[in-house]
């Protein structure tokens, strides 16, 4: 009996023993994979990451024109906190809110409350060391222009709740300065998280390299602000760009605006870049391109001659010189001397429609540049392909044609390259770790002249400025193409032109006899009563200091 009890023991342990082998063969074997999963399902952590923005810089990296800057903001998680009012009194005294406005957020109870963003860094060291129960630090990602104000449309902004890239060079190039997101795995205990290790430069965006030279970005926009102290000008822009490769070696606004402070503006319009995003119609820069078709074509030589009555009649229109004078006989080159609208008019007649339609395409008049910005326009002048007569004589001395200032200084360049249309850029080079991901190559997108009208349209662009309305362009030691304009400036609403209203540009390349630089400037509405008493100066004070700054040797000596 007492045998048989001790044998069904031994049963019992050596089934239960098997019953607990299985289990553990079950587990550990055949279901291995399964719980595997569910453990680290509860040990490991994922933590979000993102990579930071890339940085932005002048040419030759020698300003930083956009940053990254981190922001901190602190929050409270009221169920944390055990004394209510001495947190709220401590907090008060380190980030300026009253304690009454810090005691309602903390009685909402919300487990995530904010209390203040955009913290100083004293603000930020001030609340480390109070060690405030339920008080949090966070780190957010933010973007700083240290040059505030310069070449602001240019730059853009990073905005909105999503931060994206907005305007400039930010908005067009989003996508590659943004970092990447991924997430970082890590293992918890009951003690601590280890994180795993993880390459996170390698989600960083790519930086930006721009062909903006900083010095004579500076200097421009300089121009400009002394140019609404003395003209009182309502906006402005001036633009400097080399001829043979496209790059953009400064595009200054005036108005400008601080990225920093942008959501402060109350006027987006400020915002937009002008030299890429609003039209204008030209006058008498336009002269040098219709005089530039009929010289190529054969129709005219810098010699031909015609006599000025001083208006001309265009069916019931009688259409007359700016100053209402009679010049008699005059060359071609007088009529860029003089800027005769019966000298264009008399140009235009004899082109065919076809050939000048051909042409203001060649030119670039009807499509995008192409240029690196965000939201650039452009108009396809449709009123010149309706045929009537009127429109191209007045198209012929930039009335009634329009476009944006980086398509027409595009369209200048071909007088100073020898007759080739290129692409303007104004990023030089995108780096990414270090590494060089890509470098802009100078794209020539088309043949618009030939050598020698290029070559003949300098020579006149020269008589101008020496001899011409553009004589405030001049500057000692060096030969200076260039032209001037006026324009009216059309009603909004309604057709014709304000009474009162105008806009002085002058457009010109040096040294002329081997272009490194073409520049426009463009003053809206200025006090002045032409261009050659507004734009032509200031032209002559850019191409100065351009001059000196790249050490060009002069043309000639005054001596």
């Amino acid at each position: 009996m007492r045998n048989g009890r001790i044998n069904f023991i031994f049963i019992l342990i050596v089934l239960f023993g098997v019953a607990i082998i299985s289990r553990l063969f079950y587990l550990q074997i055949l279901n291995h994979k399964f719980y595997q999963a569910q453990a680290l399902g509860q040990q490991a952590i994922f933590q979000e990451i993102q990579g930071e923005r890339g940085e932005v810089f002048f040419a030759g990296k020698t300003k930083s024109l956009a940053i990254n800057n981190d922001k901190w903001l602190v929050y409270i998680n009221p169920q944390e906190i055990e004394n209510k009012e001495e947190t709220a009194d401590a907090l008060s005294e380190i980030i300026g809110d009253t304690s009454k406005q810090i005691l309602s957020k903390i009685e909402r109870g919300d487990s995530y409350t904010l209390i203040k963003n955009k913290l100083t860094e004293d603000e930020v060291a001030k609340i480390k060391r109070a060690g405030l129960k339920g008080v949090h630090l966070e780190n957010q990602p933010g973007r700083y222009y240290p040059q505030t104000k310069i070449a602001a449309q240019v730059i853009g902004f990073v905005g909105g709740e999503e931060q994206i890239g907005q305007y400039g060079v930010e908005g067009y190039y989003d996508s590659i300065l943004k970092g990447e997101k991924s997430f970082t795995e890590g293992s918890r205990s009951s003690v601590f998280f280890n994180p795993a290790s993880i390459e996170v430069n390698s989600l960083d965006g790519s930086d930006l390299y721009l062909t903006i030279d900083y010095s004579i970005q500076f200097e421009a926009e300089s121009l400009l602000k002394k140019a609404k102290e003395d003209f009182n000008i309502d906006s402005g822009q001036i633009i400097v760009m080399d001829p043979q490769t496209g790059r953009i070696v400064a595009l200054a606004n005036y108005p400008s605006f601080d990225p920093n402070q942008y959501s402060k503006e109350k006027d987006l319009a400020i915002f937009q870049n002008s030299v890429v995003q609003k039209i204008f119609e030209l006058g008498s820069i336009l002269k040098p391109i219709t005089m530039a078709i009929a010289l190529n074509e054969g129709k005219v030589t810098p010699e031909t001659s015609y006599i000025d009555e001083g208006c001309v009649k265009i069916g019931t229109r009688n259409i007359c010189n700016f100053d209402d004078k009679k010049y008699g006989e005059q060359t071609m080159t007088g009529v860029l001397e003089k800027s005769l609208n019966t000298g264009a008019i008399f140009v235009s007649k004899l082109i065919s429609h076809d050939v000048y339609l051909d042409y203001i395409d060649k030119f670039g008049f009807g499509e995008k540049t192409g240029i690196d910005l965000q939201g650039e326009v452009y108009s396809k002048n449709q009123n010149l392909r309706n045929g009537k007569e009127i429109n191209f004589a007045t198209a012929s001395f930039g009335q009634g044609i329009e476009m944006t200032p980086i398509q027409f200084i595009r369209a200048f360049c071909v007088f100073a390259n020898g007759g080739k249309l290129v692409k303007p850029y104004i990023v030089e080079k995108i780096v990414n770790n270090q590494r060089e991901e890509l470098q802009t190559s100078p794209k020539v997108l088309r043949e618009v002249i030939n050598q020698s009208t290029a070559s003949q349209l300098t020579t006149m662009l020269i008589s101008v400025v020496d001899n011409g309305v553009a004589g405030r362009a001049k500057v000692p030691g060096y030969y200076i193409a260039g032209k001037t304009g006026t324009a009216q400036i059309a009603y909004e609403d309604k057709a014709g032109y304000y009474p009162d209203k105008t806009i002085h540009s002058f457009v010109g390349f040096a040294p002329a006899l081997n272009p490194r630089f073409v520049a426009l400037i463009k003053l809206d509405n200025p006090t002045s009563r032409s261009s050659s008493l507004s734009a032509a100066p200031i032209f002559s004070k850019l191409a100065q200091y351009v001059l000196n700054y790249w050490q060009i040797p002069q043309d000639y000596s005054d001596d």
